[in-house]
C-alpha cells in the first residue's frame, strides 16, 4: 500500500513540475524535437575581449553591460565603442587614456562574484572637469554614457576607481593641466578618417593662418582634402608665391602621405610657438598640402598589409600587399593618366613661334579613361598660379625632374629648357635630406650617389602621362618627384626616422620658391595685365601673369635678359643679374605701352589662348558626380567635420554627439 501512494505522489509531482515550468531531464533526441526545455543561463563573469578595453585594471566583465548591450558583438558594433576607438585621434591624444578607460568602465564594466561593479562618480567628475573643454573644442557633446550621475555611483555605494592603474604613475586628474597643442605629432599610420580629422583640427587651431578645402573626390567618393597655410588663407595675395605638396599618388607608397600630415601639424604648432623661420615662411608664402591623392588605393594597401602581417609570411599575400593599392579604385595608374603634352612638344619644337608652355589639352584626351583624381588635380592646378611643387613617392631614394618622357622608347636623358633650374631645385631637396646625396653606394639609392641623389626623370624611368611634365607644360609650375625610400610601405616604427630625415628638406624646398625674380606687369595706367608673358632670352618656356599682373620666374644665379609682352602691348626688355646665394627673389616690374596688334602674332595668340581655355569639353565631370540637392549640401555643412565618420559606417545617426 505504501508503494502505491509513493508512485501516486511522484506522478503528481512530475505533472506539477511540467505545469510550473520546471526543467526536466531530456531523453536522448528529445531536445531537438522541442519536447523539453533547458534552464536559462544566468549572466556570469567573462574575460574582456574588447580590444580597446584590454588595458583596464581588471580582466573580467559581464553582459548585459551598463548600457544594456547584451553581448560582446553588440558592444563592438555600437557607436559608443566606436567613439572610444577614435577618441585618441579626435582629441589628438589629449585626455587619453582617461576617456578610454572611463568609457570602458561602462561598456566593459568590472565583474566580481558574478555581479557588475559600478565605477566611482568622483573619478568621472574629475575627468569631466579636465576634459570637457577638449570635446567643446571640436564641437562634440560630452558623451551621454559618461554622465557622472547616471552611470556612476559614490564611494558609499561600493564603487571602484577605473583609473587606479594610472594613479600610481600620473598626477591627480583634478590637478591635471592639459596644455599640449592639438597639433602634436604622433608617428603612426592614419586612416583616411583620421587624416581628415587631423587636417581639420589643425586648421581649426590655426584658423588665422590655415584652412582646409576639397579639390574634388576620389572614385569611391572620398574627399581629396587640402590644408592651406598663409597669412591670408583662401586668398591669392599679390606677389606671394604659391607652392603645393602632393603625397600618396600611388596608394601603397605611404611615407609621403604621413610626412605631409606631420608637416601640417608642425607648421601650425611652430607658428603658434613663435618659430620665426616658420612664421616668415607662412607670412611670405601660400602653401597647399594634399597628403593623399589616392585615398582609395591607400585603404586597399593598408588592409592588404595588415592581412599580410597576420598570414605567417605567405609569399603571395606579401607580394599582393606590396603592390595592392598602387592604382586607384578604377585600376588606373594616376601618374600615367595626365595628358601627354611632352610628345606634342617633341613633334612641334622646330616650328616658328612654338612655345613649350601652356600647351592645351587635346580633345582626344577626354575620350579616354580619365580618373576623377586626375581630373580634380588638373582643375586645381589650373585654378591657382602655382610656382613650385613636389610629388612624393616610394620605392627608391632619389629626386627626379622633367622631362619624364624620353624622345626615344628607351630611357634617355631628356632635358627641358629649364634643365639648370630643375637641377637646382632637385639638389635643394636632396642636399637638405640627411642621406639622399650621400656618396655611400651601399645604401638605398646608392646607384645615384655619383649624381648627388638627383636624376632626370626620362633617364631614370621613362613614362608617358606623368604629372610632373603636365605641370611644366600646361602651367607655370615647376614640379619635382621625390622618392622617399626603397620600402614603399615601411614599418610604423620607421615613420619618426622618415620625418627626421626629411623635415629640413621639406622646409628648405618650400623656401626655395623665393629664388629668381618676381614682379608685376602693368599698363601705363598702373593696372595689372592678366595673361602677359614673361620670358627669358634663349628659353622658349614662357611664364604668364596672374589675375592682377603679378608673376614669379624661377631662375639660377647669373645674368638674364627678361622680356615682358602681351597682345596689343609693346615688348619691354630688362637685363637682370642674380648673385649667388641670393636669399629672396629679385623684384623686376614692367610697364607696357599700347601698340597696334601684329596680325600674325595676334592670330597665334588667340588660337593658343582659346585652345588653352578649353577644359573638359565633353563634360566628363558629370559622369563621376551627380548634383547634390541643396538640402543635402546644407545638412552636411551644418554638421561638424567629424560627423561623417560616425554616419558612413552604417550606424544610426548619433545625435547625442552633437553639442547644443
Amino acid at each position: 500500500m505504501r508503494s502505491v501512494w509513493t508512485l501516486l505522489f511522484l506522478n503528481i509531482l512530475g505533472r506539477c513540475w511540467d505545469i510550473w515550468g520546471f526543467p526536466q531531464r531530456c531523453k536522448p533526441g528529445s531536445y531537438f524535437q522541442g519536447q523539453c526545455r533547458t534552464p536559462e543561463e544566468k549572466p556570469k563573469c567573462t574575460d574582456i575581449m574588447l580590444t580597446y578595453c584590454k588595458d583596464m585594471p581588471y580582466s573580467t566583465t559581464m553582459y548585459p553591460n551598463l548600457l544594456e548591450q547584451k553581448s560582446r558583438n553588440e558592444a563592438e558594433q555600437s557607436v559608443e565603442y566606436l567613439l572610444l576607438n577614435v577618441v585618441n585621434s579626435l582629441l589628438n591624444g589629449e585626455c587619453s587614456p582617461y576617456i578610454l578607460m572611463l568609457g570602458c568602465s561602462i561598456i566593459a564594466p568590472r565583474c566580481e562574484n558574478h555581479k557588475i561593479l559600478k565605477p566611482c562618480r568622483s573619478t568621472c567628475e574629475s575627468v569631466h572637469k579636465a576634459c570637457d573643454r577638449m570635446f567643446e573644442r571640436i564641437g562634440m557633446a560630452w558623451p551621454y554614457f559618461l554622465d557622472c550621475d547616471r552611470f556612476f555611483v559614490s564611494e558609499e555605494e561600493g564603487c571602484y576607481d577605473p583609473l587606479e592603474g594610472l594613479r600610481e604613475e600620473e598626477p591627480e586628474m583634478d590637478n591635471l593641466s592639459i596644455e599640449e597643442s592639438s597639433s602634436t605629432i604622433q608617428f603612426m599610420y592614419h586612416s583616411n578618417t583620421q587624416m581628415f580629422n587631423i587636417l581639420n583640427k589643425t586648421a581649426q587651431e590655426c584658423s588665422h593662418i590655415s584652412r582646409t578645402y576639397s579639390i574634388g573626390q576620389s572614385f569611391e567618393r572620398k574627399d581629396l582634402l587640402v590644408i592651406e597655410f598663409s597669412s591670408n588663407p583662401g586668398e591669392h595675395e599679390l606677389l606671394k608665391p604659391e607652392v603645393k605638396y602632393i603625397g600618396n599618388m600611388h596608394g601603397n607608397e605611404v611615407m609621403g602621405r604621413e610626412l605631409l600630415i606631420y608637416l601640417a601639424q608642425y607648421l601650425c604648432t611652430e607658428y603658434l610657438l613663435g618659430n620665426t623661420r616658420i612664421q616668415t615662411l607662412i607670412n611670405t608664402t601660400r602653401i597647399h598640402i594634399l597628403p593623399s591623392m589616392n585615398p582609395d588605393g591607400f585603404e586597399l594597401a593598408l588592409s592588404e598589409m595588415n592581412r599580410g602581417s597576420d598570414s605567417n609570411h605567405d609569399e603571395d599575400i606579401i607580394y599582393t600587399g606590396y603592390t595592392a593599392g598602387h592604382y586607384n579604385a578604377q585600376n588606373i595608374d594616376l601618374n600615367r593618366n595626365f595628358p601627354d603634352l611632352t610628345s606634342f612638344v617633341y613633334d612641334q619644337r622646330r616650328l616658328k613661334y612654338f612655345r613649350n608652355d601652356h600647351i592645351h589639352i587635346p580633345d582626344s584626351y577626354w575620350l579616354g579613361k580619365v580618373a576623377p583624381e586626375t581630373y580634380a588635380v588638373m582643375k586645381w592646378i589650373r585654378s591657382i598660379p602655382f610656382v613650385l611643387s613636389a610629388s612624393f613617392h616610394g620605392g627608391e631614394l632619389v629626386v627626379s625632374y622633367p622631362y619624364d618622357l624620353s624622345k626615344h622608347p628607351q630611357n634617355m636623358f631628356s632635358p627641358t629648357p629649364d634643365e639648370q633650374v630643375f637641377r637646382q631645385l632637385a639638389r635643394t631637396y636632396a642636399y637638405a635630406h640627411s642621406t639622399m646625396s650621400s656618396q655611400d653606394t651601399d645604401r638605398c639609392g646608392g646607384k645615384y650617389a655619383d649624381k648627388e641623389g638627383i636624376v632626370n626623370g626620362a633617364q631614370w624611368y621613362n613614362k608617358i602621362g606623368g604629372m610632373g611634365d603636365f605641370n611644366y607644360l600646361h602651367t607655370n609650375c615647376f614640379e619635382i618627384t621625390v622618392e622617399l625610400g626603397c620600402d614603399k610601405f615601411p614599418a610604423e616604427d620607421d615613420l619618426s626616422t622618415g620625418w627626421l630625415e626629411n623635415k629640413e628638406a621639406l622646409l628648405t624646398f618650400l623656401e626655395s620658391v623665393h629664388r629668381g625674380i618676381k614682379g608685376i606687369v602693368k599698363d601705363e595706367d598702373g593696372h595689372g595685365i592678366k595673361g602677359a608673358t614673361v620670358s627669358i632670352r634663349g628659353n622658349r618656356h614662357f611664364i604668364t601673369t596672374a589675375e592682377n599682373g603679378d608673376y614669379w620666374r624661377l631662375l639660377t644665379p647669373g645674368t638674364h635678359i627678361v622680356i615682358a609682352s602681351a597682345p596689343g602691348y609693346s615688348k619691354v626688355m630688362k637685363r637682370v643679374h642674380l648673385p649667388a646665394h641670393m636669399q629672396k627673389a629679385g623684384r623686376v616690374d614692367f610697364v607696357l605701352k599700347k601698340v597696334p596688334l601684329e596680325p600674325e602674332i595676334n592670330e597665334l595668340n588667340i588660337l593658343h589662348l582659346g585652345s588653352y581655355e578649353r577644359f573638359d569639353p565633353y563634360n566628363l565631370l558629370a559622369q563621376y558626380y551627380t548634383r547634390e540637392t541643396r538640402q543635402n549640401v546644407e545638412e552636411r555643412q551644418e554638421k561638424p567635420w567629424w560627423w561623417p565618420y560616425f554616419t558612413q559606417l552604417g550606424n544610426q545617426n548619433p545625435s547625442w554627439l552633437l553639442r547644443n
